[in-house]
């Protein structure tokens, strides 16, 4: 029991820090411990006021950083999302909880990195960790159901 839910506080924080750091690079790992610098001219209106950046697509190219970025999100929010299934007790709802749950992180997530120097939140990236969640989750499914049979 209480490895499962330390489980889950593991993989909210590693996602936290990995937010918390300012000009985060995946393809450079020295960028990983960059020391974070908080924006205090945004407010919570400014980021979630409609034509704010937070509703704006990407304004950075399509390249191998990114790539890598978005695999990050699905990778990380994908393994939460199994965690915190694992930790809610056997229901029909379990998968769905669990999502749920997940989405939300991911959208505080997202409202958190929007305070960080170097750092932009978006609505976008809350869709893609909520993606990568349902696909984890849709995958186990599948694969408890096959291991059934």
């Amino acid at each position: 029991m209480i490895f499962k839910r330390c489980s889950i506080l593991i993989m909210v924080l590693a996602i936290s820090y990995f937010s918390h750091t300012p000009y985060i690079k995946v393809t450079n790992p020295d960028s990983w411990t960059n020391n974070s610098m908080w924006n205090h001219t945004e407010t919570l209106w400014s980021i979630l006021r409609l034509g704010s950046p937070f509703y704006t697509s990407y304004n950075y190219g399509f390249d191998l950083e990114f790539i890598l970025r978005k695999i990050a999100h699905i990778s990380f929010f994908g393994l939460l999302a199994l965690l915190i299934y694992w930790n809610f007790k056997k229901s029909s709802w379990r998968y769905v909880k669990a999502w749920v749950l997940l989405a939300c992180f991911a959208f505080l997530d997202e409202l958190h990195q929007a305070f960080i120097i170097g750092r932009d939140g978006r609505i976008m990236d809350v869709a893609i960790d909520s993606f990568g969640g349902a696909l984890f989750l849709f995958l186990f499914y599948r694969y408890k159901k096959i291991s059934k049979i």
